[in-house]
């Protein structure tokens, strides 16, 4: 298939998933929900329109790379330092305390079960490592739709990125756990690094580029022209860097929070207001592209072979992240709707999780391929089931949170001078 019918074909499928998100949200639910099951319903395993071979394709992975770039800036430009030196120490402690809770929860389950059945315990671990990871990109569609302001939704945008880098860590961690036991291949230690810091890196210095160059302009159109330019150039280097490495696993909405921070903590409040009324748009279109592309791997027929693993999975996952989110809320002494209601905005995870699992598979596949078909079952029928639960479980918690619509009310309030 050449690019020009495949860029067709996509636009046709942001369509149809936009019209389904529509339909959808007359239910009163998150129109994120509908983008996912089009995914699923047109990607390569029932309609096919979304196929295999058009989601390998470069110029595929190259549009895909910059939605989820420019989805990446929701996330930077909220997190402005002067705003954030009251609240950073307490984001972290949060973090650590809900992603190891995970690790921990879940790794127990699965070492009780596999202790009991005669499976390598470690396998556990690997479970509980591939379990930490939370896909950013649902709750914060709903942040977008529904306009949504409150500590919940204050807290959960820095710890989208604070909670996958803590992931990747522990992953890889137990990933060179994992093959010393199993005598696979070597993991890099470099890994663990490349993965975390490198998009990090990247984004960081195209941002630095980027609020140098807007601090001297002073038009709309030169302040929008800037930063289209400089968002393309980082997709670009961030997919310079990842061809020249062993494995492609370049985080690019890490890569577009990182370049959004820094041009953001570089300009005025105005520069950036009048940047994100043009950029709001395109980040929701971005969004749309990012969840099609979660769904479409899934196989929704895994659901009716989903078994106890896949059920101990998703419910040991829940309450490790609710666990761990109340935790840390409780440790920092956040707000009441915090330690109630954080927790169900975290559960959504496909994404990296998808990516984790593959990587484990292929360290597994050739000394222990039972092992490896084992974990590949269970967390991509996991992935099916727990995404369509949790995108409801997190709109939810921003319901319950007293947080929707929040967001624009508040807007409203400053255009009218402050009154109600």
């Amino acid at each position: 298939m050449d690019m020009f019918a495949g860029l067709i074909r996509l636009a046709a499928v942001i369509a149809l998933a936009f019209l389904t998100g529509r339909l959808v949200a007359r239910f009163r639910l998150p129109a994120i929900l509908g983008w996912l099951i089009a995914g699923m319903v047109l990607g390569p395993h029932a309609v096919g329109l979304l196929s295999e071979r058009m989601m390998d394709a470069r110029w595929y992975s190259a549009v895909e790379g910059l939605m989820e770039c420019t989805a990446g800036m929701m996330i930077g430009t909220e997190l402005i330092l002067g705003n954030m030196k009251r609240t950073g120490g307490q984001l972290l402690v949060m973090t650590v305390a809900e992603s190891l809770g995970t690790f921990f929860v879940v790794s127990l389950a699965f070492g009780m079960i596999f202790w009991a059945t005669g499976i390598p315990v470690y396998l556990a671990f690997l479970f509980g490592g591939i379990a930490l990871a939370t896909a950013p990109a649902p709750s914060l569609s709903i942040v977008n739709e529904f306009k949504t302001s409150g500590p919940v939704t204050r807290t959960l945008i820095p710890m989208a990125v604070l909670d996958d880098m803590v992931g990747a860590v522990v992953f890889f961690l137990v990933m060179a756990f994992v093959t010393v036991s199993s005598s696979a291949q070597e993991i890099p230690v470099a890994a663990v690094i490349v993965v975390v810091l490198l998009p990090l890196f990247i984004g960081a210095a195209g941002g630095l580029a980027g609020g140098l160059l807007l601090r001297l302009i002073h038009s709309r159109q030169g302040e929008i022209l800037v930063t289209v330019l400089m968002l393309l150039a980082v997709t670009g280097a961030g997919f310079l860097v990842d061809s020249l490495l062993p494995v492609q696993v370049m985080n690019f909405m890490l890569l577009g929070m990182a370049f959004s921070t820094v041009y953001s903590n570089l300009i005025n409040g105005e520069q950036r207001r009048e940047i994100m009324e043009v950029m709001n748009p395109i980040i929701g279109g971005a969004l749309i592209v990012v969840i099609l592309n979660l769904g479409a791997p899934l196989d929704y027929h895994l659901v009716f072979g989903a078994g106890l693993y896949t059920a101990v999975y998703i419910l040991s996952r829940a309450i490790g992240k609710y666990g761990g989110a109340w935790l840390g809320a409780v440790i920092t002494h956040a707000p009441d709707t915090v330690r109630r209601y954080l927790g169900f905005t975290l559960l959504p995870h496909s994404g990296i999780s998808l990516i984790f699992t593959g990587i484990a598979v292929s360290v597994l596949e050739g000394t222990a391929p039972e092992y490896a078909v084992l974990i590949q079952g269970t967390i991509a029928a996991a992935a099916v089931i727990n995404e369509i639960i949790a995108v409801y479980m997190a709109k939810k918690g921003f319901e319950w949170a007293g947080e929707l619509q929040k967001a624009e009310k508040g807007r409203s309030r400053r255009r009218t001078g402050g009154a109600a």
